[in-house]
């Protein structure tokens, strides 16, 4: 039996890496100036996300947007992996990370990648803190993302990814994520998506705004409407049901990919994430790159 051929790179992958206070407790535990810098097996995360993302063959370009020049370029690591967008000449290969100065927000940040990529181009997005990240997530996400449609017609302009919440807290007992908890299962979120067409792209701005709630499931689900606040309140309302109304909302076709990858719901957002990841990546948890069966 012959391998399968390696699927063609279709994906541009686009990493919020925004800067945040280096008065946060966790920038200053690590002793670095911005998040995305916080190391992880003496690696900056990332670093680590853009590597994961450059393994997958489904992924062809990759577009880092911050963190700010300043807090990076003496940096050894980061100076030797990423080009400058828009510099006139580069050692870089073609395939090396851009990066691309931040704008004011993260949605202002996904829109101005967003517009140096072609549009009829799925594009893939995620954040600098997925520290777990890995080709076995990208490669299983991206793959049922296009499996979705055929050529370019899709069945949604967007994809977010969930894991089972019952999943992560049985590998990681102790672990804190943010439950949305349906009537048919509770999920937490992934930091991962899929705008697979032109119309998707417009929730972006949108998208963001639900994210920086997500430690707050009523004003995630409230994005759906009131009707949906309520039967979630009332345990009645389901994942599907949840995101048929979203699409409706927003008239677009929204649908989720569930991962069965525990690590894909943990992120580096405080010092015990740091911790817990650290401790994953040493090998004393879960390791990263097991099949899921």
């Amino acid at each position: 039996m012959t391998d399968s051929p390696a699927p063609t790179p279709t994906f541009s992958a686009i990493v919020l890496g925004g800067d945040r206070s280096p008065d946060d407790p966790l920038v200053r535990a690590a002793g670095v100036c911005c998040k995305a810098l916080v190391p992880v097996a003496g690696t900056p995360m990332v670093l680590r996300v853009l590597d994961a993302l450059g393994r997958s063959p489904w992924v062809r370009e990759r577009l880092l947007c911050g963190p700010p020049r300043e807090a990076w370029q003496d940096h050894p690591a980061m100076q030797g992996a990423i080009a400058i967008s828009g510099a006139p000449s580069t050692p870089h290969s073609d395939d090396t990370p851009r990066w691309l100065d931040n704008a004011a927000t993260p949605s202002l940040s996904a829109v101005r990648a967003m517009a140096r990529i072609p549009p009829e181009r799925p594009v893939l997005l995620t954040t600098a803190d997925h520290a777990l990240l890995n080709r076995s997530i990208v490669d299983y996400f991206c793959s049922r993302a296009l499996a979705t449609g055929l050529g370019d017609r899709y069945d949604y302009d967007v994809l977010v990814t969930l894991a089972r919440h019952g999943d992560v807290t049985a590998a990681y007992p102790g672990v804190r994520r943010t439950a949305l908890r349906f009537c048919d299962e509770a999920y937490s979120g992934c930091n991962l998506f899929a705008f697979l067409t032109p119309a998707g792209r417009r929730i972006a701005d949108f998208w963001t705004r639900v994210e920086s709630q997500r430690k707050n499931p009523f004003r995630v689900v409230g994005a759906a409407g009131w009707i949906a606040v309520l039967r979630y309140l009332l345990g009645r309302l389901t994942l599907a049901e949840g995101l048929r109304r979203i699409s409706r909302r927003l008239d677009l076709r929204i649908g989720a990919v569930i991962l069965p990858f525990p690590e894909a719901a943990v992120d580096v957002d405080t010092i015990q994430d740091w911790r817990l990841v650290e401790r994953i990546v040493a090998g004393r948890n879960t390791p990263l790159e097991a099949s899921p069966g």
